[in-house]
Formats: structure tokens, C-alpha cells, sequence
């Protein structure tokens, strides 16, 4: 469990340090006695307990392997010249994910990637519950999005017969949500916390883009005919009521229908009609 500890100040222990290396050098000096020497040597060994904590930056303190404590306040301290000062930073990091080929819940290969916020919150567990904390954030990153890839469609087509409420290209925030979730459980046992965590890169495989490109654009088409569909089987209806309202012209079954016919063709056509007059009798 992390300890957060305050050594002793840098600045006192440095002028501790050029006393005693005074004291010795003058000793040595004027005084000649050999015994001066000890106090250069006690300087010296003096010297390797001071350190730097920077802003954002923390120290883990070891002693022969025992963990002692985290100095997480920046200033210059000075500890047991013993301990083993071993630096983590605190401070946010980006981490984007390579672009990886996987399956989506539909079994069709898609290209995606990651863009990942996280930092360490707890530096006993960064530091002694996983080997190496930054390639630990970079497998999980990876193995969450393979996961997660395989757990929605990348998109909703027609011809599924099941439509999927979340998919991977329409659902960002849901997704994004997901995603976030399950890295920082993966990654809560290295002490690591998630700030945050979304769909860097989506795209189909290179070997299926056309298809299923062409399949996207046929969908929209068989789409947009339907409306037009509805549409002129609106229109028709109206005209048929207005020409019976007004009593402008009287069909029979035979000229509804011959009318009904051309009218479906000139409103669904995806092309200009040209109109046939005809100066002669219906018949």
C-alpha cells in the first residue's frame, strides 16, 4: 500500500554537508590532523542522499529492497544515502493505440485504434504490482479495444434482421463509455487511473471497404426509394380523390388503373419523363 512520506530538507542537510567538508579541509590543512579526513569521507558519503522531486513527479524509496516510502511533494530533500530513489511521474500521459485489425460483433475485419488519458495514481502498485507500468497501459489499451470491438457491429444494415441499438460508428459516446470503463478496470491493479479514453481511428479492413462500401450506398438507394415510394402512392391517392371531389373527369377501373400506372412511373422514375400527348380519342 502506497505511504506517502516528507524527508528531511535538502537545504539544511547542505549546509551540513560544506561544514563537515570544511571542517575536514581545514583540519587537514591548518591543524594537520590526520583525523580530518574522516570528516571529508562523511561529506562525501552525505552527498548521494540529496534529490529532486519535481512538480508532477514522485520519488519511491526502497532500502535494500524494503519499501519505505513515496515522496510525492516537489522540493530538494535528503534521505538515507542507502535508499534507492526511484522516479514515476505523476502527470497526465497520451498514449495512442496502433491501429489493430480485429472482428466486430458481426464477424466483418475492421481496422481501430485508441487515444488513451491516464496517469498514476498509486505509485506502490505502479511500481511493485506490474513489471513495467507504461508497456502494462499499452497491452490493456489493446486487449480492452479488442474486446470491445467484438462486442458491438460497426454498423446497422438492413439486411441483418436485427438492428443493434450501439454500433461502433454511430454510438461514440456510448462506446467511448465502455471503452473507458473496462481499461481502468484492467488497468486499476497497476494503481493507474483512466481520465480518458475514445475511438482514435475506425474503419473497415482494406480487403471488404469496397464491398462494403457499395453495400452502404445500396442501402441508402433501396432507402431513399422507399420514401419515394410512399411518396407517390400519396400523391396518386390525392389526385384520384380530387379528380372524383371536383367531378372534373369520370374514370372507369380500367383508365384508374391506366392512370394510376403512368403516374408511378413519372413520380418513381429516376429520370426526366418525356409526355406523350394525345390528341385522339382514349380508346
Amino acid at each position: 500500500m502506497e505511504k506517502v512520506i516528507k524527508p528531511n530538507n535538502g537545504y539544511l542537510m547542505l549546509i551540513v554537508y560544506f561544514l563537515l567538508l570544511a571542517a575536514g579541509i581545514l583540519g587537514l590543512i591548518s591543524l594537520k590532523n590526520t583525523w580530518s579526513i574522516v570528516l571529508i569521507i562523511l561529506s562525501f558519503f552525505i552527498l548521494p542522499g540529496f534529490f529532486l522531486v519535481n512538480p508532477n513527479q514522485s520519488r519511491v524509496l526502497l532500502l535494500f529492497g524494503k519499501y519505505i516510502g513515496t515522496v510525492k511533494n516537489n522540493g530538494f530533500y535528503w534521505a538515507n544515502p542507502f535508499y534507492t530513489k526511484r522516479k514515476i511521474s505523476l502527470r497526465a500521459s497520451n498514449f495512442d493505440s496502433e491501429r489493430l485489425k480485429v472482428n466486430d460483433k458481426l464477424g466483418n475485419p475492421i481496422m481501430i485504434s485508441t487515444i488513451l488519458v491516464w496517469r498514476v495514481l498509486d505509485t506502490y502498485k505502479a511500481a511493485f504490482d506490474v513489471d513495467d507500468h507504461k508497456n502494462f497501459v499499452r497491452v490493456q489499451a489493446d486487449a480492452a479495444v479488442r474486446k470491445l470491438a467484438s462486442m458491438y457491429p460497426y454498423d446497422n444494415f438492413a439486411d441483418e434482421g436485427v438492428k443493434e441499438d450501439i454500433t461502433l460508428r454511430s454510438s461514440l459516446n456510448e462506446v467511448s463509455e465502455a471503452l473507458e470503463k473496462e481499461i481502468q478496470e484492467r488497468l486499476s491493479m497497476a494503481g493507474i487511473e483512466v481520465l480518458e479514453a475514445r475511438i482514435g481511428y475506425l474503419a473497415y479492413a482494406q480487403e471488404i471497404a469496397n464491398a462494403m462500401l457499395k453495400r452502404q450506398q445500396a442501402t441508402a438507394i433501396v432507402a431513399a426509394r422507399h420514401k419515394i415510394v410512399e411518396g407517390a402512392v400519396s400523391m396518386v391517392e390525392m389526385a384520384l380523390d380530387e379528380l372524383s371531389k371536383n367531378e372534373i373527369v369520370d374514370l372507369d377501373e380500367e383508365r384508374k388503373a391506366n392512370m394510376v400506372s403512368n403516374l408511378m412511373v413519372v413520380l418513381c422514375s429516376d429520370k426526366d419523363t418525356a409526355p406523350v400527348v394525345n390528341a385522339g380519342t382514349l380508346t
